[in-house]
């Protein structure tokens, strides 16, 4: 009897499971109607359905209906239903997003974090989707690892309101970065641990972990590492080096790191021959010598990469920008040696068709292209359009130099050089305070037109007025008096200066005069520029002047005529005027008063920078100062308005302006010999790293000032080291530095904070 009951039981299911099969009857669809529908349309509805009036639906279309309105995303469960010849979609909508709040976060920003949220569907008025929120939780804890955060704990909370709504709280505890303990590396015979663990940027906590951040575990800081570390052994000729894993522990806190790398180092080899192959478009002694590898050496990556890019480089000179050079190295295991081919194939020569340019709205052509070293109907040369984008950067007259070169259509060996520049004011009209420890307030105001009229031709008219020199000047400079790039130009000025002021000896002189000046191009980098003037010197002195300021005067009278004559040769290979970060400034002036007037001296002064670009946003500096002069004829000894002067912000930092030399009763009177020094390492402003006109650096200081050449003593040479804040505001330069004085005597006036603003010299 059980049995018998079983069979039914399993018979009644059966039907009952088949039912919905065989119950289905095919209707033609007449018109639709939906159920269950608060913030949704009807339409919105429809434009999803596969189904329209008149079809017929069966099996099959209503799981494809079905499927459709899921796929939609806006419903939590969907059913279909019939009357008669009307299609029921019976719905349920899913809530909508009220409200989205998050908190605890500190490493990443709400705004960033809310972005991601919205291009995922979560936002405030989206329909909510539980999955998109577990993809969000995975996301942000994924990120968070990544910068070794191991201990984030992530809570999500949906909180159910009336009107199908819902509010969603994501807490984020991120707990502290994992620090690492120790780092190890299992297989090194040949160089030691310490060796190996200088090349990594992560380490073990030291005492200037909190400001390098060493010891804050990170995988894409360790990938890097190893990356180093593979480099390191590739260009000591360990040619077989190899990675054989890499473990990560952390401990069960999650705030402790162990990194274990095991290493094979293999053996080292050395190069025994280098060889060049291919198509040598260049003699081979030429591209020899841009090889620095040699046989006996041992086998190194960098080298070879160097290689590479050198030869491609100088091939890229003949036009062939899209030359191959690989290299090929042939290793004999026994001898552990390696042989090097560089095998070289120029392609094709490529010419340039057109050199087309655009966005110069005031600026002529003519102005644009007398700058360009790349020449159409040429070879390609991509040192020249590099060359030709610093000239055009270094104009003023653009914001922005774009240069691209595509491909002429149809045409297999040529491009066009498409130049796109984007114009900024190149003249100005304005009037400003400034002011300087040196030369206290500054009220100036000036015209100025750099490219007048679009011919790049400069006019400028200024006045300024501070309380060390009121100056009022015109100047005009034609860039390009000639084809050649030959410039002329002149300028005439008025000066009244009152030294009082300046920290040094007291006198007052008022000088007015005018001179012309020429510029010829020697090389690319190469320029002379001399100019022949005249100026009127009127002094004035006081009780206070010092003695041999009017033994100057007795001896020579008080006003003075001089004919100068100014001769300067400079070598600039700089990225840019303005903040650059690499190349060289050197220049080396000489000024003559001529016997013609009654006034007889020379001055002679060497200036030269070198910029080094360590690594990105990372430069060192190096600067030399270095004068001298003297009278000649009838004159003595050098004017002491014309002596040269050290100390304060643009010299030597931590003294005050004008005062290191020496001195008569207490009042500095410069020397007719100066020596000015100083190394400088520029980092970008930890605060505002993509602010470009922002810079920061930590400088050391030396140099002085002396009576004359002979006098010259190292031991009175003063030093000082400190901080500097370089910042170009739209309103004005301004610079901050606080220097500490490393060897001051007494005497010394010392001046640790200086600050200049609107002055030159930035």
């Amino acid at each position: 009897m059980a049995a018998i009951r079983r069979f039914l039981f399993f018979c009644v299911l059966v039907l009952v499971l088949m039912a919905p099969a065989w119950a289905f009857e095919p209707f033609i669809v007449k018109d639709f109607k939906v159920e269950g529908l608060q913030r949704i349309t009807v339409g919105t509805v429809l434009n999803y359905l596969p189904v329209e009036v008149g079809d017929e639906l069966d099996e099959k279309r209503s799981a494809d209906t079905i499927r459709a309105l899921f796929k939609t995303g806006f419903f939590n469960d969907v059913r279909l239903a019939r009357q008669g010849d009307t299609l029921v979609i019976i719905v349920r909508e899913r809530p909508a997003i009220a409200k989205i709040e998050i908190s605890g976060n500190k490493d990443i920003e709400t705004d960033q974090l809310m972005d991601a949220l919205k291009n995922i569907g979560l936002a405030e008025g989206r329909v909510f989707d539980r999955s998109s929120l577990d993809k969000v939780e995975k996301e942000l804890e994924r990120q968070y690892f990544s910068q070794g955060k191991y201990g984030v704990k992530i809570k999500s909370k949906v909180t159910p309101l009336d009107d199908n709504r819902v509010d969603l709280s994501i807490d984020i505890a991120e707990g502290s970065i994992a620090k690492i303990r120790r780092i190890n590396i299992v297989g090194n015979r040949v160089y030691s641990d310490a060796e190996l663990l200088d090349v990594f940027q992560l380490g073990s906590p030291t005492i200037l972990s909190f400001l390098t951040n060493n010891d804050q575990y990170s995988r894409q800081r360790l990938s890097g590492d190893l990356e180093s570390l593979r480099s390191f052994y590739l260009d000591r000729g360990h040619i077989k080096f190899s990675i054989d894993s890499t473990q990560v522990t952390i401990s069960p806190d999650k705030k402790d790191v162990y990194v274990t790398i095991n290493v094979s180092e293999g053996e080292k080899y050395t190069v025994s021959d280098v060889k060049l192959a291919g198509d040598l478009i260049v003699s081979e002694p030429v591209l020899r010598a841009l090889i620095p590898i040699k046989p006996g050496d041992f086998f190194s990556r960098r080298a070879i990469t160097e290689s590479t890019a050198a030869l491609t480089e100088r091939i890229g000179r003949e036009g062939y920008a899209f030359a191959n050079v690989n290299t090929s190295p042939d290793i004999d295991e026994e001898k552990r040696e390696v042989l090097l081919t560089f095998f070289i194939d120029p392609g094709q020569r490529i010419y340039v068709n057109r050199i087309n340019i655009s966005g110069n709205m005031r600026t002529r052509d003519s102005v644009v292209r007398r700058e360009l070293r790349q020449m159409e109907a040429g070879w390609i040369s991509m040192e020249k359009i590099n060359r030709s984008k610093i000239r055009l950067q270094r104009l003023g007259y653009f914001d922005e130099v774009n240069v691209e070169t595509p491909s002429v259509p149809g045409v297999a060996d040529q491009v066009d050089v498409n130049i796109s520049v984007n114009e900024r004011s190149s003249g100005s009209i304005s009037a400003g305070v400034g002011y300087s420890q040196t030369q206290g307030l500054l009220i100036n105001a000036s015209i100025s037109q750099n490219n007048i009229f679009g011919t790049g031709n400069r006019v400028t008219a200024t006045v300024n007025n501070g309380a060390v020199n009121k100056i009022y000047s015109f100047s005009y400079t034609n860039p390009y008096y000639t084809i050649d790039g030959v410039s002329r130009g002149f300028r005439v000025f008025s000066r009244s200066t009152n030294a009082r002021n300046a920290n040094v000896g007291r006198y007052t002189s008022d000088v007015y005069g005018a001179s012309v000046n020429y510029g010829i191009p020697l090389s690319e980098f190469n320029r002379i520029t001399t100019s022949v003037g005249y100026e009127n010197t009127r002094l004035d002195t006081s009780e206070f002047t010092p003695d041999s300021f009017l033994d100057f005067i007795a001896e020579n009278g008080d006003d003075f005529d001089a004919y100068k004559l100014n001769l300067t040769w400079s070598y600039d290979t700089r990225n840019r005027a303005i903040f650059p970060d690499r190349g060289t400034y050197r220049a080396v002036s000489s000024d003559i008063s001529l016997p013609v007037g009654n006034l007889e001296f020379y001055k002679i002064r060497l200036r030269e920078t070198h910029y080094f670009s360590l690594i990105e946003d990372y430069t060192f500096q190096l600067r030399a100062d270095i004068g001298l002069g003297d009278g000649y004829g009838e004159t003595s000894e050098l004017p002491f308005w014309e002596r040269y002067y050290a100390g304060g912000v643009s010299s030597v930092r931590g003294f005050r302006s004008n005062t290191l030399g020496p001195n008569e009763d207490g009042s500095p009177v410069g020397g007719s010999f100066k020596v000015v020094g100083s190394a400088e390492f520029i980092f970008p402003a930890p605060f505002a790293e993509d602010n470009k006109s922002l810079r920061l650096s930590a400088f050391f200081d030396i140099g002085s000032v002396f009576e004359r050449v002979d006098s010259f003593n190292g031991d009175e040479l003063r030093y000082s080291a400190g901080l500097s804040v370089k910042w170009l505001t739209p309103m004005a330069p301004l610079t901050f530095s606080y220097g500490i004085p490393l060897n001051d005597q007494d005497g010394d006036r010392v001046e640790k904070f200086q600050f200049t603003l609107g002055t030159p010299g930035f």
